[in-house]
This record gives C-alpha cells, sequence and structure tokens, in this order.
C-alpha cells in the first residue's frame, strides 16, 4: 500500500516545470520595451495576445510582474528579477543557434562548365587562387563544349563563340583567341625555316589535327594569309591530344596561346610563327545579367587578367 507521500520522482511537479515560452518571449519584449504595444509590433502579434499572455505568467507565477498605471507598464520588482533571468537566457539560446547554423550550413554550391582543353591547360593550374577566395562556396567544374543548357545544373560556362547559344543567356567576352604553330624547340630547324625576315613551315613538316576542331589549319591559315603546308597529317580525337603530340615531338599543332603559354613559357614548346587572331572569342555565359560586387562578377575580372 503506497501513501499520499509515495510518487515518482522523475515526474514534474507543478513547482519544477516552467512556464510557457511563449509567454516568457512576450513577457521580455514588453520588459525591454515597456510596452505592450511596441512588444506586439515587434513579435507581429496583436497587442491583446502580448496582456493575455502576460496574464496568464502571472496568474501562473502568482505574482504581478507589471504595475499597470495611466495606460503604461512598469515591472515590479518580481517582474525585473524576471526579465533579466528571461533576457539572458534567450541570448544563451540565441548565440548557440547562431554557432550550430554556422557549423551546420551547406556550403553553396556552383558549377562551372568549361571546355575541356582549355579547362586542363589553363583554368585548374590556375584556379587554387580564385577558389581561396571563396572557401564558403563548392566550386564544381565540369569539362563541356558547345551547346549547353543552364537547365541541366549549370551555373556558368566558359565557351568560344564557335556556335549559337540562346539569345536570352548573357555573355560576357573574356579575351580573343590567338593561334599559331607550336612545336617542340629541338624539332624548330627541322620543320620551319626562315627567309629574310619571315619565317615558314616547311612542307615536309607534320601536321597535327583534332576531330574536335578539324578546321584549325585553315582558319589559322585565313587569318594570316599563310599558305597551307604540303606536309603529311596526324590526326587525334581531341585538342588536347594534338597538343601532347607536339610536346612529344610527333608534329606541328594549332596552339591556341592561352592552351600552350605556359610550355611557352617553360621552354616545353615553341611557337616560331608567332600567334594571330582569328576572330573568335571566349564568353563567360551565364543564365541572366552578373550582379555587381556578386561572386560571378569577381570571378569575370579575374578571368580576363589570368
Amino acid at each position: 500500500m503506497f501513501s499520499d507521500t509515495d510518487c515518482d520522482y522523475s515526474s514534474p511537479t507543478p513547482h519544477a516545470r516552467l512556464p510557457s515560452l511563449n509567454a516568457l518571449r512576450c513577457f521580455e519584449a514588453a520588459a525591454r520595451l515597456e510596452s505592450f504595444s511596441r512588444a506586439a509590433a515587434e513579435l507581429h502579434v496583436t497587442h491583446g495576445a502580448i496582456s493575455r499572455s502576460v496574464r496568464l505568467l502571472e496568474q501562473d507565477l502568482g505574482v504581478a510582474l507589471f504595475e499597470r498605471r495611466s495606460r503604461r507598464v512598469f515591472l515590479t520588482e518580481p517582474g525585473r528579477l524576471l526579465a533579466e533571468a528571461v533576457r539572458d537566457g534567450l541570448e544563451l539560446m540565441h548565440v548557440a543557434t547562431q554557432k550550430l547554423r554556422r557549423e551546420t550550413r551547406q556550403k553553396r554550391r556552383v558549377v562551372i562548365s568549361c571546355e575541356p582543353t582549355l579547362l586542363m591547360r589553363w583554368l585548374i593550374p590556375r584556379w587554387a587562387d580564385f577558389r581561396s577566395r571563396y572557401s564558403d562556396i563548392d566550386f564544381h567544374l565540369v569539362a563541356g563544349g558547345g551547346p549547353f543548357s543552364f537547365d541541366a545544373g549549370l551555373d556558368l560556362a566558359i565557351r568560344r563563340n564557335d556556335f549559337m547559344w540562346p539569345t536570352h543567356y548573357h555573355s560576357s567576352p573574356l579575351f580573343e583567341e590567338q593561334v599559331g604553330p607550336v612545336c617542340r624547340p629541338d624539332k624548330v630547324t627541322e620543320w620551319f625555316h626562315r627567309d629574310g625576315a619571315s619565317t615558314t613551315l616547311s612542307d615536309g613538316a607534320t601536321l597535327l589535327q583534332t576531330r574536335t576542331r578539324p578546321d584549325a589549319w585553315h582558319e589559322w591559315s585565313a587569318a594570316t594569309g599563310k599558305l597551307m603546308p604540303k606536309g603529311p597529317a596526324l590526326s587525334f580525337e581531341h585538342f588536347y591530344f594534338s597538343l601532347q603530340a607536339a610536346v612529344a615531338g610527333l608534329g606541328v599543332a594549332i596552339g591556341p596561346w592561352h592552351l600552350v603559354k605556359d610550355d611557352i613559357q617553360t621552354g616545353v614548346l615553341s611557337a616560331p610563327m608567332g600567334f594571330a587572331q582569328d576572330g573568335s572569342v571566349y564568353c563567360l555565359l551565364a543564365p541572366a545579367p552578373l550582379p555587381l560586387e556578386s561572386m560571378e562578377q569577381q570571378l569575370l575580372e579575374w578571368l580576363r587578367q589570368v
């Protein structure tokens, strides 16, 4: 048999439970602003909702929290004691939740599509510099050439204007394409010869061609007014392979400046005839105009400088 004093010590008693958190929030605003009306405006509730919450809190605690005089309210001593405690508690909760949000916030993901050889030989070797400025963004670089759709999950794209893209895409020019014959330095005297002030390709030079840019040699010829050499040709599937074949000494490739400038500067490749603009332009494409001071605008300016 159990007496009236026997109980489960884990069960809440009327004196152990906390008042309504919503009522405490309404009380804190009213105490801080010393006005039920201003508290209602701050919390986007009615004046009556603040008044009822405070009245229920006073009934629950058994004390008057405000002294009401001439349509104004003033904290009583118990009210002042409770207001300080509630304010400190809400501040602790605010600090904790802000910390958790910062720690668990997902990084913004930005997907950038770039033509494969430009991505491999120009953008990736320089990318760490830009990426370090936006450590809170998850950049995802993908290789892609030619037509595309932003509906496929892309945020930005870098393309050469050798195809038509939708008129509503926003296009920002990056740089003009400059091309020239390139080969390994120790092959220059074998495949090129000088005639006075000009340098020409020997007919015996092997021309490295690629399926992805089959007209590269013809475009260079049209841009420079120089005749196509009559040497043998060696074809590859992708543009990158033709440049690697030039590095390997297999022949002479058409090298766009941005794709070969690192190899030219380090002496891996040589460009005996220099470079000429072929009339095409690389652009940064976006689904809408780039907002000022945005990451996208900063990326555009960075791409134009590197």
